[in-house]
């Protein structure tokens, strides 16, 4: 059976588009392969109209960008599928994540979460059913509905011998650690978000260019800069670095409004320099959560679109000598796709009634089947 999987995430690139294969009807599927991807850019003026959303919209602006994503998700998996010479008729379901505008941990009180892009308007457009809305149900269930992913990665990444970590930087980072399948103390996974992957390096770069450039480039800005030792300190006195797993965090906590007052309180510094210790924090998050977690991998795959910095991926390296430090590639699954197939994934699971276990990941009560379906 053929699953189309969508996915905008807090980088707010565009939707990244997945076709995977997927047979059998136990848990783990017989079979698992990659069809299709695509990557379908926002540009430059509707990325700064979600941006714009998120710091503070009206309920009128929402309710338009619910329908408007909606239409951008269905025009999406189209294009996708016209990629690889198929109908939408051919596909059982459409996982579509969509996109995060607002997202609340359940720390000191119930969390909640709001994904915007109407799933009717994708059937609709599309005439395949769709199943959406997926961490409503795991935070209903006292979980923080973040992050999924970790799912994908469990059924599918294991390896025999050797402990893993799948390790996503797109606008936040989060990690699934993978135990060994053969140890002799079997334990389960360890999923958590890490911090702020790439979304504060990419609006410094916005802001400290005046819009000039999006993102760093090829690391060449962090690898120009020096790491600010005080400014750095800043970003990792949040409390939020001290929480034990499960926890996740979003633009919420590391956004704009809070980046821009610290870029304004350190303007005398040179860009190079404030990239950099961005860049610094962002493999610090990632290496500091391992440790707090007490995770060891022998294998680090790198996915999402910070994997193609490679000034992150040195940091890391440099930072954890135990572990061979790669990109997901090397285990046959594009890193970009990831995301995208995990929700093509999660959509076969509710097609086929099976409860998604998380309690590892996400703190919810127990498995859950996940996600609501529109039909064609």
């Amino acid at each position: 059976m053929l699953y189309g999987g969508l996915m905008s995430g807090t980088s707010l690139d565009g939707v990244d588009v997945a076709v995977v294969e997927l047979t059998g009807e136990a848990e783990r599927p017989d079979r698992a392969a990659l069809v299709g991807f695509r990557t379908v850019p926002y540009g430059a003026s509707f990325r700064l109209r979600l941006a714009a959303a998120m710091e503070g919209a009206d309920a009128a602006e929402l309710c338009d960008l619910n329908f408007e994503l909606g239409r951008r998700f269905a025009d999406s998996i189209q294009l996708a599928l016209a990629d690889i010479g198929l109908a939408p008729s051919e596909l059982a379901a459409v996982g579509c994540h969509g996109q995060t505008f607002w997202h609340e941990p359940p720390v000191d009180r119930p969390g909640c979460t709001l994904q915007l892009g109407e799933a009717a308007v994708i059937a609709e457009a599309i005439g395949a059913p769709v199943v959406a809305d997926f961490r409503v149900r795991d935070m209903a269930a006292g979980g923080h509905g973040a992050p999924l992913t970790p799912y994908f990665d469990a059924l599918l990444l294991c390896a025999e011998e050797t402990s893993r970590a799948i390790q996503n930087i797109g606008g936040m980072a989060n990690v699934t650690w993978l135990p060994a399948r053969r140890r002799e103390d079997p334990v389960p996974p360890v999923a958590f978000d890490t911090g702020p992957g790439v979304a504060l390096i990419d609006q410094a770069v916005r802001e400290l260019t005046s819009g000039a450039e999006g993102f760093d480039r090829d690391g060449c800005r962090a690898a120009r800069g020096r790491v600010l030792a005080e400014p750095l300190a800043e970003w990792l006195e949040d409390p939020f670095f001290g929480l034990a797993p499960p926890r996740s965090t979003g633009r919420e906590r590391f956004g704009a409004p809070r980046l821009r007052d610290w870029l304004r309180r350190h303007g005398e510094q040179r860009a190079d320099d404030l990239v950099a210790t961005l860049t610094e924090l962002t493999a610090r998050a990632i290496v500091d959560g391992y440790r707090l977690a007490g995770l060891e991998p022998d294998e680090v795959y790198l996915c999402g679109g910070g994997a193609r910095n490679p000034e992150i991926g040195a940091r890391l390296a440099s930072r954890l000598p135990g572990a061979v430090v790669q990109p997901l590639a090397a285990l046959g699954w594009d890193g970009d796709a990831r995301e995208a197939a995990a929700f093509a994934l999660l959509a076969r699971q509710h097609c086929l009634g099976i409860p998604v276990s998380l309690e590892w990941a996400t703190g919810a009560r127990g498995a859950r089947v996940l996600g609501k379906w529109v039909p064609a």
